[in-house]
Order: C-alpha cells, then sequence, then structure tokens
C-alpha cells in the first residue's frame, strides 16, 4: 500500500493559489475572446490544431497559446492532407466524445466541416471552412491583445521565466 504524504500548509496554499489563477485567467480570456469574437476557447483551440494539421497551417503561432499538440502521442493526425477527427482528439489531449461535440456545435456554426477522406475512405477528415479560417483570425488579433493585458504585461520578465520553468518541470514529471 502506498504511504500517502500530507501536505504541508504552504504546499496547500500553493496548490490553491494555483487554481485560483488558473481558474481567474482562464475565465477572463474567455470572456473577452467570446465578448469580441464570438468563439470560445475550445472554438479556437480546434480551429487553431485543425489549422495547425493542415496542408495551409497558416497561423502555426497560435500554437504556443493554446492547447499545446502532443508530437509523438498518436499516429499522425494528418496524412497528406487528411485531420482524422480520432488523431485530432489525441493530438489535442481530449477525448473522442469530448471532440466529437465540439465539432459538431462548430459544423452547425459553419466553423468547420466533417468530410470523408479522400485518400483512403476509412474516416473523416476536419477541414476549416471559409468562415471557420476568417474566424481564427480575428480570434488570433484578440487573443493576443487578451494575453498581453492580463498575463504577459502583468507579469515581469523574471517570472514569466520562473512560471516557464515552473512549467517545464512539472510537464516533464507528468509526461512519465
Amino acid at each position: 500500500m502506498t504511504t500517502i504524504k500530507k501536505l504541508a500548509a504552504a504546499d496547500q496554499q500553493a496548490w490553491a493559489a494555483y487554481r485560483e489563477m488558473r481558474l481567474l485567467l482562464d475565465a477572463r480570456v474567455a470572456r473577452d475572446l467570446e465578448a469580441a469574437v464570438e468563439l470560445s476557447m475550445p472554438d479556437v483551440d480546434v480551429l487553431a490544431a485543425v489549422d495547425a494539421l493542415s496542408d495551409r497551417g497558416a497561423t502555426p503561432e497560435l500554437d504556443t497559446w493554446l492547447v499545446p499538440l502532443v508530437p509523438d502521442r498518436a499516429p499522425s493526425a494528418r496524412t497528406a492532407h487528411c485531420v482524422r477527427v480520432a488523431a485530432l482528439a489525441d493530438r489535442m489531449r481530449w477525448s473522442r466524445s469530448r471532440l466529437s461535440r465540439q465539432l459538431g456545435r462548430m459544423e452547425r456554426r459553419d466553423l468547420i466541416a466533417r468530410v470523408p477522406c479522400e485518400l483512403d475512405g476509412r474516416g473523416d477528415d476536419v477541414e476549416l471552412t471559409a468562415a471557420g479560417r476568417q474566424a481564427l483570425k480575428r480570434a488570433e488579433a484578440q487573443l493576443e491583445a487578451t494575453v498581453w493585458r492580463h498575463f504577459a504585461s502583468v507579469l515581469s520578465a523574471e517570472q514569466r521565466t520562473a512560471l516557464m520553468q515552473i512549467s517545464a518541470t512539472l510537464r516533464a514529471r507528468l509526461a512519465t
């Protein structure tokens, strides 16, 4: 049986501070994005991921701000020009059911289309529609302004460096 170590008060406070900061920051960014461009963060995450994996890949700089893609977690999400639903879910670290529901909402709003793969017909591709590409372009400028206003301009260079180091440490630990 594994012995569970009790958290010290400072550890509990650090955890609570992280959770509160993340929730407040995520909510503010999402609220600003929704108000300015009528897209949710999940909408933008999916649009950016599909764009990055498609042949067009017009906005790769968004990859650093959004749900990180997992480079080697699954078979390639991109087969020639195909962006597979299942592989996209794996690369975004989302469940297939979550992605499927999100894609349905986005398809009804004409942001993406699910079409049979022309290469082998075995699965669906996810493609950005013209409206989806335009929405992603609008979201990019708003997201940059929001991240600057609520994050980058508030933290010193030293704080941003410390945050990147903390993030790297935890990601390395969690990847094992």
